[in-house]
Parts: structure tokens; C-alpha cells; sequence
């Protein structure tokens, strides 16, 4: 989203939050507990979808549980560094790119596609965790490929 990354974000906090059984198509900020939230945190949502359908697949690019846009500035005002999904973004297509800039505008990459959601989900024991990203020097994709590796 032609925004430079900070060598500070390559070690934040993460906070993890369960949208899997959310049944409508949008998670709004009343659907959680977001109190824990701080300014530079990386905040993940596991929706399952990755897991569920495979990426790459027609049902991975086609199902989604979008963050709405309330729910997006509120990070915003948090002045979180990322927010992560195992989904294929964090709007449906018409209105992805929208989001990504609006997101990069604020100072916030998001990092899509994240997998093993489920083993992290399972493994938290505290509030947080710790987050390495790693941006992988490479051209010729619509984003900024990175390793991510989640250390509880």
C-alpha cells in the first residue's frame, strides 16, 4: 500500500480474537471484548475459513466475515500496528482495496491469509503474545509478503 515498514514492527504484542462462530457477515465491536487492546498491538481475527476451506480455493475467495467499518476505526483509534485474518481480506472484494488504504493511511498494515489460527487459539494461556513479523524481500504481488510466527 506503498507505505514503508517500520523496523519497529517487526516485534509487537498479540491479541487474538474468535470470530469463527459469529453468524452474521460483519463483526462489529459490540461482538467482542476488545478492552485489552493497546496502541501497537497485533490484533488477529480466526474466522477458520483458511482452515476450513483451503487456501487458493473458489470457497476461500468467496466466504467471508467482514470487519466492519466501525469495528476497523476502532483499531484505528487504538493505533494498533496490524490486524491479521486467515481470511482472504478484511472486506469482500468490491471493497478491499478501500479498506487496505484506509488502514495504510492510518499507519496499519494488514496481514491476510495468517494460518495455524486454531493452534494459537488453543495454546493462549495469558492476554497477549508476542509477534515477529518479517517482511520477505520480493516483487510482483499485490501486498508485502511476510513471515509472521506467533510466540506464547
Amino acid at each position: 500500500m506503498d507505505k514503508e515498514f517500520s523496523i519497529e514492527n517487526i516485534l509487537t504484542k498479540g491479541k487474538i480474537f474468535d470470530i469463527s462462530n459469529i453468524k452474521a457477515s460483519e463483526v462489529n465491536v459490540e461482538d467482542l471484548d476488545l478492552s485489552s487492546i493497546q496502541q501497537n498491538d497485533f490484533v488477529i481475527f480466526h474466522s477458520g475459513i483458511l482452515k476450513k476451506y483451503g487456501y487458493g480455493t473458489k470457497e476461500y475467495f468467496s466466504t467471508y466475515i467482514e470487519l466492519s467499518d466501525k469495528l476497523i476505526d476502532y483499531l484505528i483509534d487504538k493505533k494498533v500496528s496490524f490486524i491479521g485474518v486467515d481470511m482472504a481480506g478484511i472486506k469482500k472484494p468490491e471493497n478491499h482495496p478501500r479498506a487496505d488504504q484506509y488502514c495504510a493511511d492510518s499507519g496499519i498494515f494488514i496481514i491476510e491469509n495468517l494460518s495455524n489460527l486454531d493452534l494459537l487459539l488453543g495454546e493462549m494461556t495469558s492476554n497477549f503474545f508476542t509477534v515477529y513479523t518479517f517482511p520477505v524481500n520480493m516483487s510482483g504481488f499485490s501486498g508485502l509478503p511476510c513471515r509472521v510466527i506467533a510466540e506464547v
